[in-house]
């Protein structure tokens, strides 16, 4: 076969990968043709189900105790302001948990009997905060300890909160660090050592770099779950945006502010949800053209298929 009379098979199997996903929205070999059909069969199923709902029994009760105008028009600025603390909880905790997170994922990575003591520790730690449910960590946490009163310790609940958070998703997202880290083939730091680096050279100039690229898209994941647990903190006390709708709620004898609490979740989740697909989609593309990402100063990359012929 002449050179160049077959596509490179990394980009066909890119090529065949993106009419997957245009196939799966109903727009992919058919064209026009194919997004006429979804968009039509997207509207006969949500009109159908619009005028089940609208046409139910019950249905002017429900909009008038969850869908009122006057006291969604009414809560919804006061809901939007207390979902500031939803995000200053969200920052402080997600800074606190990346670094915590990657010093529990080397310490249960760390190679021989020495360390044994060390890696048992970080397993016990990962296995306990990812049974316990959530919000009994937060009554603990939150409740608990500050009703011991001991001198000098916190008693304000939002310092509690923020260390309940960090304890539950450092064990979920150290999970996702040592994955990253133990998808990095091994040639990589037998690479690294073989041109002088130390154990803890390797493991700060080649493999973490990779590691942490390659699990972007997971962390991400797991941070839209601590935006929504944040919401979990009212039961102690914090007066966030779940608490600030029950607030309203119980001052109009009317559930609307809880559907103006959904409708700000869903607008700020959903676009970091499809920012986290098109991450996946990149890098998953990425891979399959066979672009290996670079990695620390003065080592060479060499993956399983590098070289390979």
């Amino acid at each position: 076969m002449t050179p160049g009379a077959e596509r490179p098979p990394g980009r066909a199997r890119v090529a065949a990968d993106r009419r997957r996903r245009r196939s799966r929205l109903g727009i992919g070999e058919g064209g026009g043709r194919a997004l006429v059909v979804a968009a039509v069969s997207t509207l006969i199923v949500f009109g159908g189900l619009g005028l089940v709902v609208v046409n139910a029994p019950g249905w002017p009760q429900v909009q008038d105790k969850f869908l009122n105008g006057r006291v969604f028009a009414e809560s919804f600025p006061l809901i939007v302001s207390a979902f500031w603390v939803n995000v200053r909880l969200f920052l402080i905790a997600e800074v606190f948990i990346l670094i915590l997170a990657m010093v529990v994922a080397v310490a249960r990575s760390l190679p021989g009997p020495a360390f044994f003591p060390v890696r048992l520790l970080a397993t016990i730690y990962v296995d306990v905060f990812r049974a316990l449910p959530g919000v009994l960590v937060i009554f603990i946490l939150g409740l608990g300890i500050p009703s011991l009163r001991i001198p000098g310790l916190p008693a304000d609940p939002f310092i509690w909160a923020v260390v309940a958070l960090t304890l539950l998703y450092t064990a979920y997202v150290s999970e996702v660090y040592r994955a990253g880290i133990e998808s990095v083939h091994p040639s990589q730091e037998a690479a690294a050592r073989s041109l002088g680096l130390n154990r803890g050279q390797a493991l700060q100039y080649v493999l973490l770099p990779q590691a942490v690229r390659r699990v972007i898209p997971p962390l991400l994941n797991d941070f839209i779950g601590l935006q929504k647990d944040t919401a979990l903190v009212s039961f102690i006390g914090v007066v966030e945006i779940f608490r600030q709708s029950q607030i309203r709620q119980a001052g109009a004898f009317n559930f609307t502010p809880f559907f103006a609490t959904a409708l700000v979740f869903l607008i700020v989740t959903i676009p970091l949800a499809r920012s986290v697909d098109w991450l996946l989609a990149r890098e998953r593309n990425r891979r399959v053209a066979g672009v290996n990402p670079g990695v620390g100063p003065g080592v060479t990359v060499a993956g399983p298929t590098v070289g390979a012929r």
